[in-house]
């Protein structure tokens, strides 16, 4: 590799992870409650294991939670996602699902009951330009690797895999942090035992289903985002392959590196609501405040107000204000009012428009308190569930307020002014 270029890698989980699966059920409770009384007051945990769903937390809602109800929105979520098999460890139908939701803490509920933040905490945006969507490429490529996993899977042409994967994008950068290429791919899915050979008497991911996986998968999303960047030989990395055999220059692909994935989902690994908050947002890209988001209603900052700072740096974004942004958010308990507004566009804004301006414009342009987020944002609704899966941000295909950028061309008119141009 070049010596002023370098690598950035980030990483997507399918609708299938264990992980995943926590979230999207976590979602789809509130989604339940959001449905029945936009004002419901949610936050929903899940653990999933073998055989196994527990749901707990503080729920305030005129919705109906009671443990048919919540069974019944449990199991078709599993079932919509793909677990239906009950000879893998984890199925819709056969699995046990266990219920622990009770009231929301009154002293929480009194600060937010007037307009305040339902937790303290800090919480960041960020945008690029790298992408059509705005989003770093590494992450959004990751997406939609494991987003064609899923359709492939769910239409039946690829019969083999399960609902459990993983992607993970290299992107090698120029020194200007350009894009230079594609470097390296790794997909790892769960699959069935019509693709397994032997070898040395141990199963083993045959290389006709690598092949295929290449070919039919990965080869076509990366084609169809970014068949600019494809530039090199591609090679499929044996599992063992010493990473200095292979060139340089080569595009590596990782395809079931471990060399057999049989047993997965919540069976192969336990899943926790809100442990995937990197996958969720921009792959390690732009900072994170660490609050996870399923399970949230709108009144908790830490999902609204991280929506909102990604809503402020696109527009920012988008109105060639910078050509990147990151935007911070801090909140007190109970308070309404932001503690600080910060931005930084690392040296990317338009010639004459300082961080500072920027901070004036989005004090003017955008309502900062939780109240605020959620009427500009729409946030009571039921839309969450979809978010729980192919990321929150950058979703071409999801109609989510946040990635709008209704507010670019006020903003433009108002920083040329700032910046003299």
């Amino acid at each position: 590799m070049n010596a002023d270029r370098y690598l950035f890698t980030s990483e997507s989980v399918s609708m299938g992870h264990p992980d995943k699966v926590a979230d999207q059920i976590s979602d789809t409770v509130l989604d339940h409650c959001l449905k029945a009384d936009p004002l419901s007051r949610v936050a929903c945990e899940t653990l999933v294991t073998t055989d196994l769903v527990v749901v707990a937390g503080e729920v305030t809602t005129k919705a109906d939670l009671s443990n048919k109800v919540v069974e019944e929105l449990i199991r078709g979520t599993i079932r919509e996602i793909g677990y239906v098999d009950p000879n893998i460890g984890f199925a819709a139908d056969t699995c046990k699902i266990q219920s622990h939701l009770h009231t929301q803490s009154g002293d929480i509920a009194m600060g937010v009951d007037q307009g305040g933040a339902g937790d303290q905490g800090m919480m960041f945006g960020f945008a690029c330009d790298e992408t059509k969507t705005l989003m770093p490429l590494p992450i959004f490529l990751a997406h939609r690797l494991v987003e064609k996993h899923a359709q492939m899977r769910q239409s039946g042409e690829l019969k083999f895999v399960r609902p459990d994967a993983k992607s993970q994008v290299t992107v090698e950068y120029n020194a200007d942090g350009t894009p230079h290429r594609i470097h390296t791919i790794v997909l790892s899915t769960q699959h069935d035992d019509s693709v397994v050979t032997k070898k040395n008497g141990k199963d083993y991911f045959s290389d006709d289903a690598r092949k295929v996986l290449l070919d039919k998968l990965v080869l076509p999303t990366l084609k169809a985002e970014r068949a600019d960047l494809l530039k090199g030989k591609i090679v499929i990395v044996q599992p063992g392959t010493p990473a200095d055999s292979i060139d340089d220059d080569a595009i590596r692909i990782h395809l079931n590196p471990t060399g057999c994935f049989l047993v997965g989902g919540p069976h192969g690994d336990s899943g926790l609501t809100g442990r995937k908050i990197i996958v969720d947002t921009y792959g390690g890209r732009g900072r994170h405040g660490g609050g996870a988001f399923s399970g949230k209603d709108p009144t908790k900052v830490d999902r609204s107000a991280a929506y909102m700072c990604r809503y402020i740096a696109k527009n920012i974004v988008a109105a060639k204000l910078a050509g990147q942004c990151e935007v911070q958010l801090s909140y007190a308990i109970g308070y309404p009012d932001p503690l600080n507004v910060w931005v930084n566009t690392n040296g990317t804004s338009m010639e004459g428009l300082s961080d500072e301006h920027l901070i004036t414009l989005i004090r003017k342009h955008f309502k900062l308190t939780p109240r605020g987020i959620i009427e500009t944002l729409d946030l009571r609704k039921p839309i969450y569930k979809e978010t729980a899966r192919n990321g929150h941000f950058g979703r071409e295909l999801a109609t989510f307020t946040w990635e709008r950028t209704d507010k670019a061309e006020a903003l433009k008119r108002e920083a040329r002014v700032a910046a003299h141009v």
